[in-house]
């Protein structure tokens, strides 16, 4: 399978009118960059491997786009995978899959550069890579293949996925994109084999390739550790430290603006990275430290720009927790102020759950409809909080929800989840009880114009975070607890959804897998995987056939209790934060013990020891961190 750009577009003439939501596959959107092809020799195509409408909202993809996009020698173009009607009709056509800027095919670029957002994503990547006419493993590449590279927050462990990419990326990009860029392809320019190229690569930071490594099992086929081959001892590293950017570049504002509506149709401006609230679940919480902070200045310039360049009516002011960014009462005072006559919309995802956020809400929503209110406060009771480290009063939380009624918000909605370690059946009813509390205070306040929406997850103990040990909970258990919350939560104003066991089961089983499953990985795509995100779309039976072809469990992985004293199939990737640290904190939830946030007091979670050369690169306060005594700042 192979084509021209011109003749992939005599192909989409004929395809597109039979197709869902054609504008998916044309390009051509205003914002979007076409650099002469022949004339740039660097030439990279970002791959989000699920549908337009949901890559179209990743921003890390738009800031990789924008950076690459800046340098004279360099092109970066999109592609998406195409949804089930145009993935067959490209079959049939013989359309491989292209970049929608100049519709090349993504195998005339030098390097495929994948977004790996979460573990759902696995086996689209495999159907993209099969759609370019890209074998779907590295080892059977050739020379002139391109590399396959994967980045975001599923490669925090790659080794589900280590068999069909040449390279991760650990980490933040903006810098090492470049980096990546320039070492392969003067690699390519030099003539030198892709063993060698990929040599080059190993030497950066952030950069594991695996095809350098080997897996040591137990006599039952247990993982026992992860070992660098001798031989490329002196290009690579035992443990891969993730990167990270000391000063957060200037942000895009000139974002691509689709010609369909996408999920989140919005402009999106990230106004700081990391969190310092240590939840013990959140592997972002986690693996994003240190808070870095734009400065006020920074934020409000790139708001008017992005306003101007792409007449978005609303944006986004992305964070982990948004009312922890040190100013912003006075962003949002400035926002409302600059563009009162727009009747711009503000954004504020990620909020804590407490009075200040609905001030700063009533500000941003003066003047126009109040509609829902979003917190998640993840579990009911205040003991069960204190396990998870998200310390928050019923008695506040029920006083925020009087607040937010009064001032003309109709719905509430709370988040939660289920198979916490230590949850009793009590703890799930007390998710019932506080959401009628909640419901009650509604209909005092406003009667039943107002209501309770009631989200329920049950928790993947993800790599990386202090409950990485844990055995997700078992399958009756989690049923039993659904059975309870969807008996209790109805009647008028109520509204209670959840997420499926068995979508959860795989999800927990990829994150926390080992070598073994890029088998099952390749075997359940065979049997008819894709779009394992989407509900009506999850091929429960194609993933059992694929575990058990292999002789695997997906409870041996998503099960498992994993002794502290073991090797982890993730514990090469170095995220910063101390493996000691994790467990201490696994130790303190088990006793029931919060730790308060660690902006006021360090509590030597490893980070500024692992980043202690990065830190006097950036400017005063913009670190969200106090010094250790004894370490050099």
């Amino acid at each position: 399978m192979w084509a021209t750009p011109v003749e992939i577009s005599r192909a989409l003439d004929r395809v597109l009118p039979f197709v869902q939501k054609p504008a998916r596959y044309t390009g051509g959107e205003y914002n979007s960059i076409l650099k002469p092809w022949n004339t740039t020799g660097q030439r990279i195509a970002l791959v989000f491997p699920d549908v337009y409408d949901l890559g179209m909202c990743n921003l890390g993809l738009a800031v990789l786009y924008d950076i690459i996009n800046r340098q004279p020698d360099m092109l970066a173009e999109r592609a998406y995978a195409p949804w089930i009607d145009m993935a067959s009709a490209m079959r049939k056509e013989g359309i491989p899959l292209y970049a929608l800027e100049s519709r090349h095919p993504l195998k005339d670029f030098d390097v495929i550069g994948f977004g790996l957002a979460y573990e759902q994503l696995y086996t689209n990547v495999l159907s993209c890579l099969d759609l370019a006419g890209i074998p779907l493993r590295s080892a059977n590449r050739a020379d002139d293949d391109p590399l396959i590279l994967a980045g975001g927050a599923a490669c925090l462990n790659p080794e589900p996925m280590h068999a069909f990419f040449d390279a991760f990326f650990v980490g933040e990009g903006e810098e090492a994109i470049l980096e990546i860029m320039v070492a392969w392809c003067e690699a390519r320019t030099a003539g030198l084999n892709r063993t060698s190229a990929l040599r080059r690569l190993a030497r950066i930071r952030g950069v594991y390739v695996p095809a350098f490594y080997h897996t040591a099992c137990q006599e039952n086929g247990r993982f026992r550790s992860l070992e660098l081959d001798r031989e490329h001892r002196d290009v690579a590293q035992p443990r891969i430290t993730r990167r990270i950017v000391p000063v957060l570049p200037p942000p895009p504002t000139q974002l691509i603006v689709p010609f369909i509506d996408i999920v989140h149709n919005r402009g999106a401006l990230e106004i700081q990275r990391g969190c310092a609230r240590g939840c013990r679940f959140c592997q972002a919480g986690m693996t994003y430290r240190p808070v870095r902070q734009r400065r006020l200045a920074e934020v409000l310039e790139s708001a008017d720009r992005l306003i101007a360049s792409t007449g978005f009516e609303e944006i986004s002011l992305l964070s982990l927790s948004s009312s922890d960014y040190g100013e912003i009462k006075a962003l949002v005072t400035a926002l409302a102020a600059r563009h009162c006559e727009d009747r711009l919309s503000v954004g504020l995802p990620s909020l804590r759950l407490e009075s200040f956020s609905v001030d700063l809400m009533d500000q941003l929503e003066r003047g126009g409809r109040r509609s829902g209110f979003t917190f998640a406060p993840e579990a009911a009771t205040e003991r069960l909080r204190n396990v998870i480290n998200k310390p928050i009063g019923t008695d506040e939380l029920l006083n925020v929800a009087r607040e937010v009624y009064s001032r003309g918000w109709t719905t509430i909605k709370l988040y939660f989840m289920i198979g916490h370690p230590t949850q009793t059946p009590d703890d799930v009813e007390a998710i019932a009880d506080l959401s009628h509390r909640v419901r009650r205070i509604g209909f005092e306040t406003l009667g039943r114009r107002s209501s309770v929406h009631v989200g329920v997850s049950t928790l993947v103990p993800k790599p990386h975070t202090p409950f990485q040990w844990l055995p997700m909970a078992e399958e009756d258990t989690i049923r039993e607890q659904l059975g309870i919350l969807t008996r209790r939560l109805r009647g008028p104003g109520l509204e209670f959804s959840w997420n499926s066991p068995d979508e959860t089961l795989l999800e927990a089983a990829l994150s926390r897998g080992d070598r073994r499953l890029s088998d099952v990985i390749e075997r359940a795509w065979i049997l008819g995987a894709g779009f394992d995100g989407w509900g009506d779309r999850f091929n429960r039976d194609a993933w059992q056939q694929a575990f058990a072809s292999e002789g695997l469990d997906q409870n041996e992985y998503a099960r498992r209790e994993w002794a502290i004293e073991e090797n982890l199939p993730w514990d090469h990737i170095d995220v910063g934060v101390s493996k000691h640290f994790l467990a201490t904190e696994y130790k303190r939830a088990l006793e029931g013990i919060a730790t308060p946030d660690c902006r006021d007091s360090c509590y030597a979670c490893g980070i500024l020891t692992s980043y202690r050369e990065e830190r006097p690169l950036a400017p005063t306060g913009t670190w969200g961190c106090p010094p250790i005594k004894g370490l050099r700042q």
